[in-house]
């Protein structure tokens, strides 16, 4: 199908490149940053525009991948004249109906994984999930998807925010405690990858068990002399202490389910 991206970001850049190898043409590609849609049209062999009043109508699915903070604008603005094209959004947290007197065919698209432009990843074994309006967006919508992962499942937006919500604390939460890591090895002369078989086996372990089964260390028991010396480590920081001192406490209540 012919597919117009609205967006050259991270999730764009990878969602852009794994359609065309599945086999879709890519005719457009929008930013309000020209070297941004250039980047991207450049690898999609699309037309690259920073003005949504130079988008093509023949596109048979516009997909919307922005920032949540402007995707009501951006929606407005590339719905008006197409209201018989389909429309799709990749936001996690944003409902579908955003779409609500914008277009007739509408829905989400929404690939659920952490993305970055340098970075390509097989699409086939993300997660996909999906909503849709009425049928003509179901067909164009699922089919999409079902050419790119072959994890696709529907679901409505309000399971979707919680999806979305449960995704922030298993991976950009988590990675940040990966960031606040490195940030105590590098103080002290270490490196991050000192780290990284600990890391490994911690993500393997719940593929196999729940994750509150899976949690070790001095916060379950809330050894207090362990926790005070190495909250102590922190002089200085007082970000870093409020986070430690948190993450302790919740570890320590969650265990108390077990």
């Amino acid at each position: 199908m012919n597919i117009t991206l609205i967006g050259a970001g991270n999730l764009a850049t990878q969602l852009g490149i794994a359609a065309r190898e599945a086999g879709h043409a890519i005719i457009q590609v929008y930013s309000h940053t020209l070297c941004n849609a250039t980047a991207l049209a450049e690898q999609c062999g699309a037309q690259a525009i920073d003005s949504l009043s130079k988008l093509s109508d023949t596109a048979d699915i516009y997909v919307v991948a922005v920032k949540d903070a402007v995707l009501a604008d951006v929606v407005s603005e590339a719905c008006r004249g197409r209201e018989e094209k389909v429309f799709a959004h990749t936001a996690g947290s944003m409902p579908i109906d955003i779409f609500n007197g914008q277009a007739r065919h509408y829905g989400v698209l929404y690939p659920m994984q952490t993305f970055s432009k340098q970075r390509k990843v097989d699409f086939s074994l993300i997660p996909v999930f999906t909503e849709y309006n009425d049928a003509k967006a179901n067909s164009l919508i699922t089919a999409l998807a079902n050419s790119l992962s072959d994890k696709v499942t529907a679901l409505s937006s309000a399971d979707r925010r919680h999806l979305h919500l449960a995704a922030v604390f298993a991976c950009n939460f988590a990675n940040h405690c990966f960031s606040l890591a490195a940030d105590v090895m590098e103080r002290h002369g270490m490196t991050f990858d000192m780290l990284l078989p600990l890391i490994d086996e911690t993500v393997e372990k719940v593929h196999e068990m729940h994750p509150l089964r899976a949690q070790t260390g001095p916060a379950i028991r809330y050894d207090e002399n362990v926790l005070s010396r190495q909250r102590s480590l922190l002089d200085g920081d007082d970000l870093a202490q409020t986070i430690y001192d948190t993450m302790s406490k919740s570890i320590h209540e969650k265990s108390k389910q077990i």
